[in-house]
């Protein structure tokens, strides 16, 4: 059984990541340009150093030992006073080329840094509130005008080429913001504020993770960042801002009166009706999405049931309740979230 707890756990996680980027090495933005610029750098230097570190080991160890054998036993380990010097000058020769590599290392580091952090443009306009829940993110589009604030969850949508200012929150514990594409880690503390700025070069849809071991579902705390020029961002924004359609067949409005029947409107909203819980996702526009519980699963009517049914199972420890739905009402139910596109 816990062989194949482990083995749907990897399956989870490989459908998750498919079709899908997630790599430092892979750039797609100004400052996860830096970061992959500093990463080969250091890569390439260490690897020169562990070559030569090697090629002198394997010399050392094949070399013969010339003249060893005649010399008398006392002698062998008291090197004559040209051998010492020649020994004390590559040891300091040695140190200070060390130190001269870590300096270097060190100012690469700080000027990437220095960088990344001077790569936003505070006049844009464009500010994302994400808050870290246990196990899942919640994502607020601020403005100044009520009727343009946009609360979405799991994922982010940006222009291309647009730096976009992200504030990160926690409601529960410390997270850690990390879209490798993009940018570096960013933790989120509970109490406090934490910023970074993001910007993607090239349209895309970007994974992103909880960096920080959060509970038990740390590994499925996941986020993808949706890049896409600027008029689509806006046509997608101002289509997120509607409410919800209205059922249009009878299946979707019995699946509208089950979920408004239910404990669901506790914890969920969908605008344009009654449910207006603060708890959980905000599920307005829930058919859109790509992924369920935190994109544990791709969304799917199949999934989207077993998770209705049965959360406890998909992923263990979550915070989504239990509810007691009869197979009359599930169908419909489904249809109707799925409708809400």
């Amino acid at each position: 059984m816990q062989k194949r707890s482990l083995a749907l756990a990897a399956l989870l996680i490989l459908s998750s990541c498919a079709g899908h980027q997630q790599s430092v090495v892979d750039p797609a933005g100004p400052q996860a340009d830096r970061i992959a610029a500093l990463w080969w750098f250091f890569f390439w230097l260490l690897v020169a150093i562990f070559i030569i570190v090697m090629a002198f080991a394997v010399w050392t160890l094949t070399r013969p030992n010339r003249g060893l054998e005649q010399e008398p036993l006392e002698a062998r380990h008291r090197p004559s006073e040209q051998k010492e010097t020649q020994l004390r000058r590559i040891v300091t020769g040695a140190t200070v080329l060390t130190i001269i590599i870590l300096f270097v290392l060190l100012v690469f580091s700080v000027g990437t840094g220095k960088a990344v952090s001077e790569l936003g443009n505070k006049n844009n306009g464009l500010a994302i509130e994400v808050t870290g829940n246990q196990w899942w993110w919640q994502v607020q589009y601020l403005n100044s005008d009520p009727s343009q604030v946009l609360v979405d969850a799991n994922e982010i949508h940006i222009p291309v080429g647009r730096p976009v200012l992200i504030r990160l929150r926690s409601n529960d514990v410390i997270h850690s913001f990390w879209v490798p594409n993009l940018h570096g880690k960013r933790d989120l503390i509970p109490s406090r504020v934490t910023t970074e700025w993001i910007e993607a070069d090239k349209p895309g849809v970007y994974r992103g993770q909880c960096a920080e071991f959060c509970g038990l579902q740390h590994a499925h705390m996941i986020l993808y960042v949706i890049a896409e020029p600027e008029a689509k961002f806006k046509a997608w924004f101002q289509h997120a801002l509607q409410p919800a359609a209205a059922p249009s067949t009878p299946i979707t409005q019995r699946g509208q009166q089950v979920f408004l029947n239910n404990a669901c409107v506790y914890c969920h909203q969908i605008q344009g009706t009654t449910a207006s819980g603060q708890n959980g996702p905000n599920l307005t526009h829930f058919g859109s999405r790509r992924g369920i519980a935190a994109n544990t699963l791709p969304n799917t009517p199949g999934n989207l049931g077993g998770w209705i049914l049965d959360p406890q199972t998909v992923k263990p420890g979550n915070h989504m309740a239990t509810i007691a739905v009869n197979s009359q009402d599930l169908q419909p139910l489904i249809d109707y979230l799925e409708s809400l596109k």
